[in-house]
């Protein structure tokens, strides 16, 4: 049966929805929070745990914009080090394993809080960053959005030893290649999900060229070139966006001397969130709140 955690207060809940890969589940919900709210589903990266939602700046961010967090947790079971197999075909195939506890999850979540189904937004980290993408190609009809923070294209990798040089120094497939993977993952026909991509130069766990990969493949579905409709800074970081019929469809934020991790800015102002930590680095921007303003969670 799936953890659930309401506030911080860890209970078990059950019986609930098929769990074929074995995951907990997290999961947190303001005090007071209406039906009709957006959900976002938060994937830790590994040595992590669910803890990842609130020093992402996840949790903060649900107080202020009014939405549920939701975060499945790994347990050492399935992975010694708590890393999301990202890379295993039992778990990245729609109806199967670990991809199918967590849209369990989402739709247990959206019963369980009447969250708005159109507005579900996936995120992750390294090895959740993966998962994000393995979410979205798996089961795009129930995501708005997602947010691939120092991640890997779906399907990259076919096993664990093909993940490390998916990791590092990354593969070069071709965007028809990658938009296929995607595709073949299911039958859907659109509106596809929006993809927001997070990476540091000069992260030596997961190549920067992962993040060109995962440009490649969602603007390959999105049917749009893989070349920059604008480009811009955000907080003095490279800023690339991708567009199709008026509206962002993919965009790239690289984070210039960034190692491997999740950006934050802890602190009071409005724009800021986030607790830096091991793997979460505190690099004046904080990735959740530009993905919470462009998903429009407050709204």
């Amino acid at each position: 049966m799936f953890r659930l955690a309401m506030a911080i207060v860890l209970t078990l809940v059950g019986p609930v929805a098929d769990n074929p890969g074995n995951l907990g589940m997290v999961r947190y919900v303001p005090s007071g929070l209406p039906s009709g709210r957006p959900v976002v589903l938060a994937l830790h990266g590994c040595t992590q745990t669910s803890a990842y939602g609130t020093a992402a700046g996840w949790r903060e961010l649900a107080d202020r914009m009014r939405f549920t967090v939701l975060m499945p947790e790994q347990k050492t079971a399935n992975n010694i080090n708590r890393c999301f197999n990202w890379f295993e075909r039992g778990d990245t195939t729609r109806g199967q394993g670990e991809a199918e506890s967590v849209a369990q999850m989402v739709r247990q979540t959206v019963a369980d809080t009447g969250a708005d189904p159109k507005r579900v937004y996936v995120t992750g980290l390294s090895a959740g960053g993966a998962m994000t993408a393995v979410m979205l190609a798996t089961y795009p009809e129930l995501f708005a959005g997602g947010g691939v923070v120092a991640g890997l294209a779906y399907r990259c990798a076919a096993s664990m030893i093909d993940a490390f040089s998916c990791m590092y120094p990354g593969k070069n497939l071709s965007p028809a290649a990658l938009g296929d993977a995607v595709r073949s993952a299911n039958s859907y026909t659109g509106p596809w999900p929006t993809v927001s991509v997070w990476q540091g130069s000069a992260d030596y766990t997961v190549a920067p060229a992962n993040a060109t990969e995962l440009v490649e493949q969602w603007t390959n579905v999105h049917g749009i070139p893989a070349t920059p409709t604008r480009t811009d800074t955000v907080a003095g970081y490279p800023h690339a966006v991708y567009e199709t019929g008026g509206r962002v469809a993919v965009e790239r934020y690289t984070i210039t001397g960034m190692g491997h991790g999740q950006p934050v800015d802890p602190g009071a102002g409005p724009s800021q969130c986030g607790q830096a930590g091991a793997f979460v680095l505190d690099v004046n921007v904080c990735a959740a709140w530009y993905m919470a303003t462009a998903w429009h969670l407050s709204d």
